[in-house]
This record gives C-alpha cells, sequence and structure tokens, in this order.
C-alpha cells in the first residue's frame, strides 16, 4: 500500500512544492531555552538532555555555513540532492540577540537554499523576529517555515514537562505566524505519560481548527540524567506500549485535517546515555506498523475530522 494514500506526506509535499527531491540541513546554534536559564523556568523540560532535540547535528562552535556547506555535501553526494532547507533545529533559535539571529540565518542563505526552517518555542516568537523574516522571504526568495514546539495541548502535562508556556502562546504564535503567510510545523509527543487518547483527539483538533501547515509526531525517549530519566529509574511514571503508540498516532491521523503535512509519525533517538528508546524497535519498523494498522482499519487521514464548521447544526443545512 501506498502510505500517501492514508495520510499526506512530507516528501512529496516538498516533491510537488519545489518540483524536486528537497532534503534538511540541521543547523546547530550556541543557544538555550527560557526554560533552562530562569527566563520562565530551570531546568528545561524534563526528558530534554544537553544536546537538545539534534543529537546528530555538528558542533556549534562551527560557523553556520560552514555546517551548511558541509552537511550539503554530503546529501549532494549520497542522495544526488539538488535542493535544501536550512533547518535551525537544537533548542530554541529565536533565543538569542536579535543581532545573532538575524546574522545566522543570513548565513544560512547559499545556493540552493529554498527554504529557512526555523525550530523554537510559541513564547519566543515576536513580530520582530517575524518582521525581519518577511524581508528574508521578501528580498532573498526563500520560504520560511517556523516549527513550534508544543508537545501537548493538554495544560496539566505542559506544567508536568516544565515547558514555561501554556496552549495561550502556541495558539497566539499560530496566529501571528499565519498572518505573514509562513508555514507553521506543530511538534507533538503523543506518548506523554500525563496524557491519554481524549487529549490525543484534542491534539489533533487544536491543530486543524488552527489551520496549522504541518506536523511532526515523536516518541518520548528518556534520557539519563534529566528529571524524566530519574522519575523512570523510580517508577514514577508508566510508558504506554508500542502498540498502543500505534494506535494513538492512528487515531491522531483520523483527527487530523487531511491537508495538514505529516512530517513524520515516529522520531529516530540516540541510544547513547538513554534509558528509553521506541521500545528498543527501529523506528522505520513502528512506521511500518502504524501503516500497516491504517490499511487493516481502512482508514486514512482526516476520515473523523467532522467536527469544524459548526457539526451541531450540519443536519439543518445539508
Amino acid at each position: 500500500m501506498d502510505e500517501k494514500k492514508l495520510y499526506r506526506v512530507y516528501s512529496q509535499y516538498l516533491k510537488e512544492k519545489y518540483g524536486t527531491k528537497v532534503y534538511k540541513l540541521p543547523i546547530n546554534l550556541p543557544t538555550t531555552c527560557p526554560n533552562r536559564d530562569g527566563c520562565v523556568g530551570t531546568g528545561g523540560c524534563i526528558f530534554c538532555g544537553e544536546q537538545g532535540a539534534g543529537f546528530e547535528n555538528l558542533d556549534n562552535s562551527i560557523p553556520v555555513k560552514d555546517q551548511m556547506e558541509k552537511n550539503m555535501d554530503y546529501i549532494r553526494r549520497r542522495y544526488k540532492a539538488k535542493k535544501f532547507i536550512a533547518y535551525f533545529q537544537n533548542f530554541t533559535n529565536t533565543y538569542m540577540d536579535i543581532k545573532t539571529f538575524k546574522e545566522a540565518i543570513k548565513n544560512s542563505i547559499i545556493d540552493d537554499v529554498v527554504e529557512i526552517s526555523i525550530s523554537t518555542r510559541p513564547d519566543c516568537i515576536s513580530d520582530i523576529h517575524l518582521d525581519f523574516l518577511e524581508d528574508i522571504e521578501k528580498n532573498y526568495g526563500v520560504n520560511i517555515t517556523i516549527e513550534l514546539g508544543l508537545q501537548s495541548v493538554n495544560h496539566h502535562t505542559l506544567k508536568k514537562i516544565n515547558r514555561g508556556h501554556t496552549l495561550g502562546e502556541f495558539i497566539d504564535a499560530v496566529l501571528r505566524i499565519k498572518k505573514r503567510g509562513f508555514e507553521v510545523c506543530a511538534h507533538l509527543i503523543l506518548n506523554l505519560p500525563w496524557d491519554n487518547m481524549d487529549d490525543v483527539v484534542e491534539n489533533a483538533k487544536v491543530l486543524s481548527s488552527l489551520e496549522v501547515d504541518q506536523v511532526k509526531l515523536h516518541s518520548l525517549y528518556v534520557v539519563e540524567n534529566t528529571a524524566l530519566g530519574q522519575m523512570y529509574k523510580d517508577d514514577k511514571i508508566d510508558l504506554i506500549s508500542m502498540d498502543e503508540y500505534v494506535d494513538r498516532v492512528v487515531v491522531f491521523l483520523e483527527f487530523l485535517q487531511e491537508d495538514i503535512v505529516v512530517q513524520r509519525l515516529i522520531g529516530r533517538a540516540p541510544e547513547e546515555n538513554t534509558l528509553f528508546v521506541n521500545w528498543n524497535t527501529s523506528w522505520w519498523k513502528i512506521k511500518d506498523m502504524i501503516i500497516d494498522e491504517m490499511m487493516e482499519r481502512n482508514t486514512y487521514q482526516g476520515k473523523a475530522c467532522n467536527y469544524l464548521n459548526g457539526k451541531a447544526v450540519k443536519k439543518f443545512i445539508e
């Protein structure tokens, strides 16, 4: 079964948009997060290690352009790639002096870069950033995507994982970003210990209602020397099974608006210094399980997306 018939696949979306395969080039900046340095909290998210999310990145001491060129050379040779996305991936890439931010963005615009993707927090994107990015898009002809780490719509879960923001900040960020015509990608973790299937469904409903353009799904992995790692060792959290994760992804997709692009169904994670990673199973095997389950259920993205545009009065107008 062709997975493109089951959900809106990111790689296919990029090919349709740019006319060829497009590859992301990760960029690692020497930055941090406001829930680490005391601005909104300390310690960071309870699941985040010292490397952040970019465990495969080059060292952040390497200049942006050099990181780009080194990664680009490798991807060109291995995949014969022609077009690229400059992906500011690790930690919070707008949480820095605005001058430094502007320089980093400009240094990423080299030949064959068609898009800039910036990963950040909902409480760390201001109109100052958006004004600048609007000028970049206009003057350099590159598209802009903002990736926002939400993780869950559940207020209690967000507090539990020490995010330092709530759903309100996410809504504010999405509305302001979309006013500029930029695309928004939301990051979610579907197996947080304090979320249940109701939260999974609500995740899909909120993203669909806000007309988010893309979504990236993660499974939670537990890292040594983190607050979550200690909770795991002390048996203070219960992690769902792999089959339950597959079920959650399928249900999430059913309730997700069909036009939203799905960057991925499950993330890769480092094995070094981790206590729990994807149920000790390759990420691609879990992805295949999700696709097989969708085929078994004869379901697809958007099948249950019937809650928008006044669901309760449809019987009077149809």
